[in-house]
């Protein structure tokens, strides 16, 4: 009887799923693990100096009941990088408009090495390795986000005189990546007169809908007759 009414209470207060990947704003390199600079463009990567004010910023949408957020990765290189660099983060999610909207929540955090991924590399020069491009893997303290659009900014630090740069997605996607320089309002960024997308992995729980209190009663009650029931046959032979 108890494991029973345990197990029900366990299943209605359940509200979120195993932590995973939410949103991938991708991709950062292709199979090959090159990001090209095409001879279109005018740019190898975007300034996001911390210690220069210079930051970045993508949007995103969080759809169903809401997410928990638990870990956010970047993606950056420094120029003539022959190990790990990065340093720190300092981020900060937005509800509305970048500007003008509302802090949802921020914060600064050491970044874990997630791993070399590739290259950052001109059209015409392919095998370049000046440019190694990282995962950063910043751990923050969970935050919930209801259902609605959002923007996440974003500024880091390094070892190196160059950079960090965030390089843009390697598929070239048109977007409405955001720039703010020298602590300035944000803006959009332009390369050649594009708009440019910027890769970065949201990574935690989905939350899921926890039934009504009424819901809850109406399974305890069923559950409890269908024990009582089991025990009065058990008595029968």
């Amino acid at each position: 009887m108890k494991s029973l009414i345990m197990t029900l209470g366990l299943a209605a207060a359940a509200g979120l799923s195993q932590a995973d990947v939410l949103y991938s704003n991708g991709p950062v390199v292709n199979a090959e693990g090159r990001s090209i600079r095409q001879a279109s463009d005018a740019w190898f990567g975007f300034g996001a100096q911390a210690k220069s004010g210079n930051a970045v910023a993508e949007d995103f949408t969080v759809t169903g009941e809401g997410w928990l957020l638990d870990s956010i990765d970047f993606f950056s290189f420094q120029n003539n990088a022959t190990a790990f660099t990065l340093q720190t983060v300092s981020w900060s999610l937005m509800a509305g408009d970048l500007n003008t909207g509302t802090r949802v929540a921020s914060g600064t955090a050491g970044l874990a090495n997630g791993g070399q991924v590739g290259y950052r590399v001109q059209h015409n020069a392919l095998n370049n390795t000046v440019r190694p491009i990282y995962r950063v893997v910043a751990d923050i303290d969970d935050v919930q986000l209801s259902a609605g659009s959002y923007w996440l900014s974003w500024s880091m630090t390094g070892s190196l005189s160059s950079g960090p740069w965030i390089p843009p997605t390697a598929d070239g996607a048109v977007g409405n990546a955001m720039q703010s320089g020298a602590g300035g309002s944000f803006v959009q960024i332009l390369d050649n007169g594009d708009g440019v997308s910027l890769p970065f992995v949201l990574n935690g729980s989905v939350v899921t809908a926890v039934p009504e209190p009424a819901s809850v009663l109406l399974m305890l009650v069923g559950g409890l007759a269908v024990a009582g029931a089991a025990r009065r046959g058990s008595r029968k032979t």
